[in-house]
């Protein structure tokens, strides 16, 4: 009973961390078409942004909404810069490849350049520990795992209740048409890549308040989301959060009963052989989509 107990709450924690980044990557590749390499470099920028807010004295209410609106905008000015000016391209997915690796890599020595190398941590959403069953967890592991359903199911109303969130998702089934019925595409897609940076910055806060910060703290994220969203196909967003918790259960079952040093080789094993039945995905639907 104990290791079913560590297998599900390892398996929500970590599912729900993979699901924060993995839509926002799903999202900006639905709407654009494009992958986005800084993704993880938001992660983390938003937790330093976060972290220097609370370092100043605002309480982390405060901060950490204001740091999700900070990486949100730096998301639309990063779009804007290296991405918007490629749009028409023939071979767009490659170029925006290269150059938003090279911004991520240029914002992380920036990050590095203003806030040091030292690590720092974040307050924890919910401090104190508590047991479930004969195992001990953190409460802000399991704040974690109930806040994230929220933002994702609030993020799904926005994207099925709201104008802007409709006009999104139009953008995504067919840009020529919405184009024509008077939408502004081009500002739909920066509001994309800034509601993909606001959820990378969230997920960042998360991992500040159990882990240690460093300025290369997204890299591992960002190769998991990526994981995520070939794995539950990218044509859509449901299909990355239910792959997120997969992986997320998986991991957690092949680290408790084969160690941590397999359980990588392990998931590219099923991830490959996934590929090789389903190669659009176990989850994807057809054509590009935000269901």
């Amino acid at each position: 009973m104990g290791a079913l107990a560590e297998i599900l709450f390892g398996g929500l924690f970590q599912g729900s961390l993979y699901a924060m980044m993995a839509v926002g990557l799903a999202l900006v590749w639905t709407t654009i078409g494009v992958f986005n390499f800084s993704h993880g470099v938001f992660m983390m920028l938003g937790a330093y942004f976060a972290w220097q807010l609370v370092e100043v004295g605002l309480h982390p209410a405060a901060a950490f909404p204001l740091a999700v609106l900070a990486t949100a905008g730096v998301g639309w000015l990063l779009q804007a810069a290296v991405v918007r000016p490629l749009i028409g391209r023939a071979n767009l997915v490659l170029v925006v490849v290269i150059t938003t690796l090279a911004a991520g890599s240029l914002i992380e020595n920036g990050v590095l350049e203003i806030w040091g190398p030292r690590s720092k941590q974040l307050p924890p959403l919910v401090d104190g520990n508590t047991m479930i069953g004969s195992i001990g967890v953190s409460l802000h592991q399991i704040a974690i795992i109930v806040v994230t359903p929220l933002i994702l199911g609030a993020l799904w109303m926005f994207l099925t209740r709201t104008r802007l969130g409709l006009a999104l998702r139009a953008v995504a089934q067919n840009e020529d048409a919405s184009q024509l019925v008077g939408l502004n595409v081009t500002a739909l897609y920066g509001l994309a890549f800034a509601i993909a940076a606001g959820l990378a910055c969230l997920a960042g806060i998360f991992m500040g308040g159990y882990r240690f910060m460093s300025p290369v703290m997204g890299a591992d994220p960002l190769l998991k989301a990526l994981i995520v969203v070939v794995f539950g196909g990218i044509s859509s967003i449901s299909g990355p959060i239910f792959a997120a918790y997969l992986i997320g259960f998986f991991e957690a079952a092949c680290s408790y009963y084969f160690g941590l040093y397999w359980t990588p080789a392990l998931l590219f094993a099923v991830l490959i052989l996934t590929l090789m039945v389903r190669p659009e995905g176990i989850f994807s639907s057809r054509g590009r989509g935000l269901a």
